[in-house]
Formats: structure tokens, C-alpha cells, sequence
């Protein structure tokens, strides 16, 4: 995925098309917007990063999880199998974006699945059709002629990861001419 946040206006669209989509309880967000002023009057701005499961090459969630309910896909999407999860919350702490938590519903881990079921269905994911600024685009990385290489192509100087030097690879990329350190993660 690819968030281009020069387009992100701070809407939370994508925050409650998620919440909508997956019955997300009170308190808790498979997707969330974080929000920074930056400078002082008259030259402040308001920035915006919308934050959600990075879908690692290298999840540690997945290396902690001991029954196997965290698995990684073929497609790269990084998903909990409800049945085998049996709350132990090992994996909660082990995320470094903090995208994850137990659903005190059924107790059970929970976290973006990128909409897997409508990825399934090829349909894209409800924050990437609600996102009113056209800010998220989901592809294939790994095909040059996709659209989400060809933004990061063509915006390489700008392009940004959270936590690069986490050593899990994340697989969602940031177009922003901003630090994305200046958001607390």
C-alpha cells in the first residue's frame, strides 16, 4: 500500500469505513489518523499520518504468535486465523507500529487484514474505497506497471516507511516531504 499524505486531508474517512466494516469496538482501530501541528502562526500546518498493520516481510508478530493463527499470505497480506487465536496477547506488544490489540469481545487478536475478504473479492480495501483524496493505493509492488510502483518510482526522494530501522520491512510506503519521525508510533 502507498499512502500519498500530500493528499490526506485529515478526514478519518478511512478510520470509520474500517470501524463500519469490521465492527471494531469502542476505543480500539484497525486504522487510525494521527494528527501534528507543525510551526507557529501564521505559518502552522496541520499533518496527518494514517497509521494501520504495516503487513511486514518480516512480522514479528508472526515469530511470536505460539500457535501458528498469525501467518503471512502468498499475496503478502499478513493475517490472524480467528479459529487457532487463542488470546495470549503475545503478539500485541511484539507489533512496532502498535496496530494490534485483543478484542475484549470474543478475545481474540485483531489488527488490518487489508480487507482480505474483499481483496478476495477483487474489490479494494473500504479505507482505500472511501479515502476521499484518493490518498491510499493498494497494488502489487512486485509489478512495475502497477500503480503503486510507479508512485514510489516516480516519488523515490519522498518516499518513507514508519520505523525503518525496525528490521521488518514494511510493506506500507508514505509519500511525504515531511519527517514521519515527528509522529509518536
Amino acid at each position: 500500500m502507498v499512502i500519498d499524505l500530500r493528499k490526506c486531508t485529515g478526514c478519518h474517512s478511512c478510520s470509520v469505513a474500517c470501524k463500519a466494516e469490521f465492527d471494531v469496538p469502542l476505543r480500539e482501530w484497525r486504522a487510525k489518523v494521527k494528527e501534528k501541528e507543525k510551526g507557529k502562526y501564521p505559518k502552522a500546518k496541520r499533518l496527518f499520518l494514517p497509521t494501520l498493520c504495516n503487513h511486514c516481510d518480516d512480522p514479528p508478530c508472526i515469530k511470536v504468535c505460539p500457535v501458528d493463527a498469525t501467518y503471512k499470505r502468498n499475496d503478502g497480506i499478513v493475517t490472524i486465523e480467528e479459529e487457532k487465536c487463542i488470546g495470549c496477547e503475545l503478539c500485541v506488544p511484539a507489533c512496532p507500529y502498535k496496530a494490534r490489540f485483543l478484542d475484549q469481545r470474543n478475545k481474540k487478536a485483531e489488527k488490518c487484514s487489508f480487507c482480505q475478504h474483499l481483496i478476495d473479492e477483487g474489490v479494494v480495501p473500504s479505507c482505500v474505497n472511501t479515502c476521499p483524496g484518493n490518498a491510499r493505493i493498494l497494488g502489487d509492488l512486485n509489478d512495475p506497471k502497477s500503480l503503486v510502483s510507479k508512485l514510489i518510482a516516480r516519488n523515490k526522494k519522498i518516499v518513507k516507511v514508519l520505523k525503518p530501522k525496525s528490521g521488518t520491512k514494511p510493506q506500507v510506503f508514505y509519500i511525504s516531504p515531511e519527517k514521519l519521525n515527528i509522529f509518536k508510533i
